[in-house]
Parts: C-alpha cells; structure tokens; sequence
C-alpha cells in the first residue's frame, strides 16, 4: 500500500477513473480515499453548504469492509471505494430525506431510491446527501431547512440547481461522483455554474424507482462529474432495464468490468460529424455568457466533421413543457398546499396554483404540440449529429437573488424564464449534456449544452468529451477551495 503524504492528500484532487485505478491497483485504500474527502468536506463545506446531511461513521465502516474484499480477492464493483453523495430528492434508507422542505425536515425513509441501489451495489460508498431547493422547484439552490449553497467558484453566488449540492460539492472536491435529477435543467445548469459534467439522459435510460408517475419523460435521474469520463462511469451505473418501470429503455449498459475501460467507448474519430451551432436558441442570452461560448464554434470544428449554423425549430416547446410541469406540481404537492399552506415556499406554490388552473383542453393542447415538436426536432437531426447551445443563459448570480429577472435589459415574467435555455431542450426528450465552456471576465464558469439524437447517449458523451480534451476547462479548481496540499491550480 501506498504510504506517501502527498499521493493520499491530494487524493480529492484526482477524477474518479484515476482514483478508481489506484485502488484496483492498491497504490491506495478505500480508507485512506473515504478519509481524504471526509477531511475536505469538514475544511470547506462549512463555507459550502453542499453535504447537508453527513454519513460519515457509515462511510468509514464501508470502506473498510471495501479494502476487506479488495484483501480477499472479491469480485468488485465499477464504483468499487469512490465516495459519492446523494441527492436530497433521493430516497435514502435509514437516512435523513428532506427534499428541502421544512415538512419533511426529519424524514427518514425506509428504502433506497434506485440510483442509490445501483451506485451501492457498485461499490459507491455514500458520505451523504447533497442540498436541493425545495422539492427541486428551480435552478438556484437554496431552501429553509439547510439554507443555500454556494458557488465553490465564487462565493456568495449561487452553484445553481436543482442538483446545485451535488454540483458544488464535486467542484470544490468533496466527493468524486454524483447523482441528479433533471426536469427543466437541474443537471445542466448546476453543471454549468460550477465547472462540472452533467448529462440528462434519454427517458427512461436511467430508470427512476420509486414510481410517482409511469408516464413521465420530463424528470429523468443522471449522472454529474467533474469530466466527460467520470461522468459515462456513473452512466454505465445508472443505466439499465428494471422490470418495474414501464418506461425503462431495454438496451443494457455497456459492458465493461473495469473503470479504465470507459474512455475506450469515449475516444472515437469524430470525421464526418454534422454539429448544428446555435449561440442562443433564440433566447435572450447574458453577454458575457455569449463571450466566453463564442470560441467553442471554433472548437466543435476540429473536432474533425462541419459546423453549420442553425437552430431547430422549437415552437411551443415552452407551453409544452410549462404545462406538463405544472400538472406534475398539482398532482403531487396540491394536498401538502392545501394542509400546509404557511410551510409551502412561494416558487413550488406558483407551480402548484399553475397545475391547479389547467384545463382538459391545455393537456390536450400540450399533447399535441409535443408531438408536433418530436417530428420536427427528428427532421432536425437527421441532418445534424449534435446540436451546440448555451446551458445557460446567464452566469452565476448573487445567492441571495431569488430568481433571475432580467437578461441583457430585458425584464423576465417567472422565476423559469431564464432557464429556457435548458427546459426547452428537456421538452424534446433528446439526451443533453452541459460540459465546462470557459470563465467570464470574473472567472465564473459557463458550460457548453450539447444535445444529441434520440437515444444517443453514448454518441453525445464522446463528442463532449472530444471538446473537453480539446479545451482543458475542467482542469481549473475553484481559488476558493484550494488544494489541502497548497494553492489552487488556474
């Protein structure tokens, strides 16, 4: 086992594959990586607010039941040793579940969410749940049972939402994976805001369980990462038939038994590739945010195929997904409103009042405009490959702003306008990604969207992942959390 000062305390500072590597190869511990991310998370998050909720005491126990079946020849998973953190919107047995509402502050429930089921039978090992707004209403994190998280790139900005825990704590590099959850945006934009790789799976790729509603393809679970690799090892997790889901996808994860050998599926020659850029779908688009995404046209063309210049046609796609979202509010929190109006926030009243004043006649609209948009969107691509836009429409802003209400001079009407940039992609049902496109003038992050065919999941992670070689952005740590061996890199 490997002893050295230096290699088991700048542990935090490597990506999962790279530290999944060193324990298949002993050059580490389960112990020594589980007790590395422990230490960080007690440094920084304080200042962080990500890890809300800390299962430490069973982190330490599984690790070492982790480096027992390393000893003794076991069979071992593709997250074998990784510390991970869970969403709060997850079910977790036997651990605090509150969903970032003060109704559900003690909650404990008694069964796993699949996700969670999944990444521990891989051999994650959890040191807890990562904060969410409340019942992941909206793209900033922040609630009234644990406050807000903040930027580790800036702090006292927001690190987005809703997986904006989740996203905070890989970027300040308390944990080396985690999971999210992603209905108008919330894998992408925290994604986006904090330097981090988050993909919004197919429908259906990542099957959800718990079921709420079997005919839902808005809300999907995915994978976050601090690169385009880490990422696709989660996926590889995560994704997957269950015999329970009625709209879980078929087709199996891809086969692999070994975490290195993820980035084979990942290097591919790009020649030929059609990538459709659009620098603002249409939306009002921050400047600085237009500024830093300009250059990665240039990128996506060296990539080896043609960039050309178009935007899909994406009418109605806001009522569609406007609607559906609103009826999901009203079907599932309408009774916690009306028994307890006072502990209710203002952002999930609005969605719940929203779905309670639709009619049959809006559902029936929004079915059909949503068909109309699939046909439209699969002509899209059946010229294109992949579709390059912004993940977000602004850079990230003051934690205490409860919502975005201006862009570019331009006054917005709800706290969702200013995450059409993503909702909109969500209405099509493609899989999207957002992967770190650069920094402002004041170093805050942006990431890139790209958007790939139905189903092409694998397809869109190795065009990210060609970008991200390409331009290095993942690399910066944030100046805020430092390294616990010195200053942070740049």
């Amino acid at each position: 086992m490997n002893t050295n000062h230096t290699a088991v305390t700048d542990l935090c500072m490597l990506d999962a594959v790279r530290i999944a590597g060193m324990l298949r190869r002993r050059e580490v511990s389960a112990r020594e990586v589980v007790s590395a991310h422990i230490t960080r998370i007690e440094e920084f998050d304080p200042v962080i607010n990500a890890v809300i909720t800390r299962t430490f005491e069973a982190a330490t126990a599984r690790a070492a039941a982790a480096d027992d079946a390393m000893a003794h020849g076991r069979a071992l998973g593709l997250l074998h040793g990784l510390p991970v953190a869970h969403k709060d919107l997850a079910d977790t047995a036997g651990v605090r579940t509150t969903y970032g509402s003060p109704l559900f502050a003690t909650n404990v429930p008694q069964r796993d969410a699949l996700v969670v089921q999944r990444m521990a039978q891989a051999g994650a090992i959890s040191l807890g749940k990562t904060n969410v707004p409340e019942f992941g209403a909206g793209s900033h994190t922040v609630n009234p049972v644990f406050g807000a998280t903040h930027n580790p790139y800036c702090h006292g900005r927001t690190a987005g939402g809703s997986s904006g825990g989740a996203a905070a704590a890989l970027a300040a590099r308390f944990i080396a994976l985690a999971d999210g959850t992603d209905l108008g945006g919330s894998l992408r934009n925290p994604a986006s805001f904090c330097n981090v790789v988050g993909l919004r799976p197919s429908p259906g790729r990542v099957p959800g369980w718990p079921l709420a509603d079997v005919a839902d393809m808005f809300g999907v679970a995915g994978p976050m990462g601090r690169t385009v690799t880490d990422a696709a090892l989660l996926l590889a997790v995560l994704a997957g038939p269950d015999p329970r889901v009625p709209l879980a996808l078929d087709q199996p994860p891809p086969a692999v038994s070994d975490p290195a050998q993820i980035r084979a599926l990942l290097d591919r020659d790009l020649g030929g590739i059609r990538i459709a850029w659009s620098p603002d779908l249409g939306l009002p688009v921050e400047p600085d945010v237009l500024d830093v995404l300009r250059p990665a046209r240039q990128v996506l063309a060296g990539l080896g195929g043609e960039v050309i210049d178009a935007t899909p046609d994406l009418a109605g796609a806001d009522e569609v997904f406007r609607t559906f979202r609103a009826f999901g509010f009203a079907t599932f929190r309408a009774d916690l409103l009306a028994r307890h109006p006072d502990l209710v926030g203002p952002n999930v009243t609005w969605n719940i009042r929203q779905g309670l004043e639709l009619t049959t006649a809006d559902l029936s609209r929004a079915t059909v405009l949503r068909a109309e948009l699939a046909e439209r969107v699969t002509a899209f691509f059946a010229d294109v490959d992949v579709l390059a836009c912004p993940a977000t429409q602004v850079a990230p802003f003051d934690v205490t702003l409860d919502w975005v209400h201006e862009i570019n001079g331009r006054p917005l009407d709800t706290y969702l306008d200013w995450m059409a940039s993503a909702y909109l992609i969500s209405a099509t049902g493609l899989p999207a990604v957002s992967v770190p496109g650069g920094f402002t003038a004041a170093g805050l992050p942006v990431g890139l969207q790209l958007v790939g065919r139905r189903r092409g999941d694998w397809d869109l992670l190795a065009v990210a992942h060609a970008f991200e070689s390409a331009t290095g952005y993942a690399a910066k740590v944030p100046e805020s959390t430092p390294s616990l061996l010195g200053p942070a890199s740049s």
